[in-house]
């Protein structure tokens, strides 16, 4: 086990250079084309293309692999929340990560607006070439800040997984790297088990 920084890599996917001179907000995502992604982090905007396939049939097959037993309560104890490409508005930022889940104890109900205001238990980002930068050096440490426990990063071309649980330090602890068909029984989610294959297109 090995404590991840991940705060000290230099993100590629750079700040939209649109509104670089004054702060974003929230209309600037709204006024976003369709095809983009917004995200506020750090006071900086940031944009990325829709998901490729690959990338999206990761995050949907998680989706489901997870969700049937911890949302729905399918073969599994149930008592969570798990929604695809939530938007989360914490502390002045605004992510949107591939997955979230939330236990229903601290979430009983979901909000009416369409974001959410309460930090996840746990994350996921899929990572892609635009985005693995940012998702490590940019969006961990505000994981970590908002004191999400769990943290998934998922990449598709490497086909691994990696499980991060977040200290009192605020650090990230790697817990495991999973490759390609591994079995899959990891916090928080160790009571089920699946296969990391059936992530790979």
């Amino acid at each position: 086990m090995i404590t991840a920084n991940a705060s000290a890599e230099t993100p590629k996917m750079q700040p939209s250079p649109a509104i670089a001179e004054r702060r974003p907000t929230y209309e600037d995502i709204l006024a976003l084309p369709e095809h983009l992604v917004g995200e506020i982090l750090l006071g900086a905007l940031y944009t990325h293309p829709r998901p490729a396939p690959k990338h999206a049939r990761a995050y949907s097959a998680l989706g489901y692999l997870i969700g049937g037993p911890y949302d729905g309560g399918l073969d599994g104890p149930g008592g969570w929340w798990i929604i695809d490409e939530p938007e989360l508005h914490l502390g002045g930022d605004i992510l949107v990560p591939d997955l979230a889940g939330w236990r229903r104890e601290r979430l009983p109900s979901l909000p009416e607006t369409s974001w959410f205001e309460l930090a996840p238990d746990w994350a996921c980002e899929i990572l892609s070439p635009s985005t693995a930068a940012t998702d490590r050096a940019v969006k961990m440490p505000i994981y970590a800040r908002e004191q999400v426990p769990f943290l998934w990063l998922i990449d598709p071309d490497a086909r691994t997984l990696e499980v991060y649980e977040r200290q009192g330090n605020g650090h990230w602890l790697l817990l495991e790297t999973l490759r390609d068909n591994a079995d899959v029984a990891q916090p928080p989610f160790e009571a089920t088990l699946f296969s990391l294959g059936g992530l790979w297109a």
